[in-house]
């Protein structure tokens, strides 16, 4: 069935709450582990029809953010997603108590019963009212950013769509797109700033409900971090100043002679070649035909894959004005259907949809007909892997897309990837700072921002740039407002990605099995061990980072 034929239809949370309740019930007066299971898939089911319908309205809603349609059933599920995730959890203890857990642990695993023992250290009956104002907080956030009504070079762009300036080949047009983009924030940025003060706060007084002294805890567990916590991210992050930071300005002044350039300003910060960024050679359409020549090629599993999402049209990636900015993958669960959003804007960043958010989907497909759900429920840490990963499986086809160029990409794509690592890990030590001290202004929080972009990003340089100069730049990372400690993610997910890189390099068909296995495993073990059975470092380990750069020094930055 294709996307635009499935049917919406919004979901009466208190006939859910009835289902829910007969289902404890029925589990409570359960006379065996494997009855208790039985019933567990009929949990399944009833879930599984609230998140379907939910992420249709999300789609269709982040699609066109002015349709009054779905705009009020987002509002609708911003007030009701928290009684379904308390109900949820209602339901989850009774299998936290079960006096047959032996069993159901054997049965879904030991991950599932530690994330539900996280769902019951962020979740309570008494938060919803905080959790509904939250998710208004995170609408209110996103409904501003697509609002961007840019006027340049004639057109009246949003933020997607103005990126392919803040890339030109051309240094003057870039800079001009860049102050066109600073003057969008510099506008909105009382707004920003009361959205963020109101958004931390918020989460603090949920914190200090369930116990805590602040939200970092409390975030830890909603982000699922069931094998992990802040003091080994800290010592990865230690990791990355040390050793990776050095590397990743090595990148930068490579850029620099690159480009012909005296210094490094802010609007060059995304420029590789003195000629301009590589960009893809096609249309949309044809981008998405070559996608499917692309996974046809690459293994069996990738061409049934990619055939079901471009007959089924499992796409909505063209840029348009009132679509909300970013991209993401997302799952239909009744109709077992992955779904990618997108905003194509006529640079590499169109392909990396075609490879990234695809490694996200490729996933959900080869696991949608586990029997056990809880082994689909990857953390994110882990999700990124499969997408970044791909994104370097694919650089052999890129001929496909971008032509003459195709080499210019790969060696792009590999910068990008390095330089990413710093940029990520300084937003996650940002937003440990700032929720660890909640009562800070605005100002002191870009005063944050600043000190850590010299530590991370030594080379940045915003000249006189009246919003970014001040500190202002991570109020575009969406991130940061609506999913707080996941930015981390995409770094560990990295750390893993570039493994792979080096790895194909000596043996792709051994690498590709490596990283078929990593997808099938899915949730079914914790993150370190599961790293380990697939012959992947783990990100915490001393030395992990160390001898990532001596790999990539040695075979790609060795001048």
């Amino acid at each position: 069935m294709k996307f635009k034929e499935i049917p919406y239809e919004r979901i009466d949370m208190e006939e859910v709450k009835k289902g829910f309740e007969a289902l404890i019930k029925e589990q409570k007066e359960a006379k065996s582990g494997q009855e208790q299971f039985e019933i567990h898939k009929k949990a399944y089911a009833l879930r599984d029809k609230v998140l379907t319908q939910m992420t249709i309205c999300e789609i269709r809603h982040t699609g066109n953010t002015v349709d009054e349609f779905y705009e009020n059933e987002n509002n609708y599920y911003d007030e009701k997603k928290p009684e379904f995730d308390d109900l949820t959890l209602q339901y989850s203890k009774t299998l936290l108590e079960s006096p047959f857990r032996d069993y159901l642990e054997e049965k879904i695993g030991k991950v599932a019963f530690k994330n539900i023992e996280l769902m019951a250290k962020s979740l309570d009956e008494k938060l919803i009212p905080l959790m509904q104002e939250e998710n208004n907080l995170v609408s209110t956030y996103h409904k501003l950013i697509a609002s961007a009504k840019i006027m340049f070079n004639g057109e009246e762009l949003n933020i997607s769509m103005l990126r392919k300036y803040l890339t030109d080949s051309d240094r003057n047009i870039r800079k001009e797109a860049w102050s066109k983009l600073s003057g969008f924030f510099q506008e909105k940025s009382g707004e920003l700033d009361d959205i963020y003060d109101k958004m931390v706060k918020n989460r603090t007084a949920q914190a200090k409900l369930m116990g805590y002294s602040n939200y970092v805890e409390l975030g830890y567990c909603r982000m699922n971090r069931n094998s992990y916590d802040k003091v080994m991210v800290k010592n990865f992050r230690d990791q990355v100043k040390k050793v990776f930071v050095p590397l990743a300005t090595k990148v930068h002044e490579a850029r620099r002679e690159a480009l012909g350039l005296d210094s490094l300003k802010f609007y060059d910060n995304e420029m590789y070649f003195n000629n301009g960024n590589p960009a893809p050679i096609g249309t949309p359409e044809e981008i998405l035909r070559w996608g499917k020549e692309m996974y046809d090629d690459l293994s069996p599993e990738t061409k049934e894959f990619f055939d079901y999402m471009y007959e089924n049209e499992l796409f909505d990636v063209l840029g348009r004005k009132n679509k909300q900015a970013g991209g993401y993958m997302t799952f239909l669960p009744d109709y077992k259907m992955p779904f990618i959003f997108a905003n194509f804007n006529g640079t590499s960043s169109d392909v990396d949809v075609i490879t990234h958010e695809c490694g996200h989907a490729f996933q959900g497909y080869v696991v949608r007909d586990y029997e056990v759900e809880e082994h689909r429920d990857i953390t994110m840490e882990t999700a990124e892997i499969h997408s970044m990963s791909m994104e370097f499986f694919t650089d052999r086809y890129m001929e496909k897309f971008f032509g003459d160029r195709a080499e210019d990409y790969r060696k792009m794509h590999l910068a990008e990837s390095v330089t990413f690592i710093p940029y990520g890990c300084m937003v996650d030590e940002f937003q440990h700072i700032v929720y660890e001290n909640p009562d800070m202004t605005p100002d002191e929080r870009k005063a944050v921002w600043m000190k850590l972009e010299s530590e991370y990003r030594p080379h940045m340089d915003y000249a006189d740039d009246p919003f970014f100069s001040k500190g202002g730049f991570w109020q575009r990372q969406l991130h940061i407002y609506a999913s707080p400690f996941y930015y981390i993610d995409y770094c560990l997910a990295q750390t893993c990605a570039l493994q792979y890189r080096i790895k194909m390099d000596k043996d792709y068909k051994k690498a590709w099995e490596s990283y078929l296995a990593l997808c099938k495993l899915s949730a079914k073990e914790f993150y370190e061990p599961m790293l380990k059975e697939v012959g992947l470092d783990s990100p915490f380990q001393d030395g992990c980072m160390k001898n990532i750069v001596e790999e990539l020094t040695k075979t790609y930055y060795n001048n």
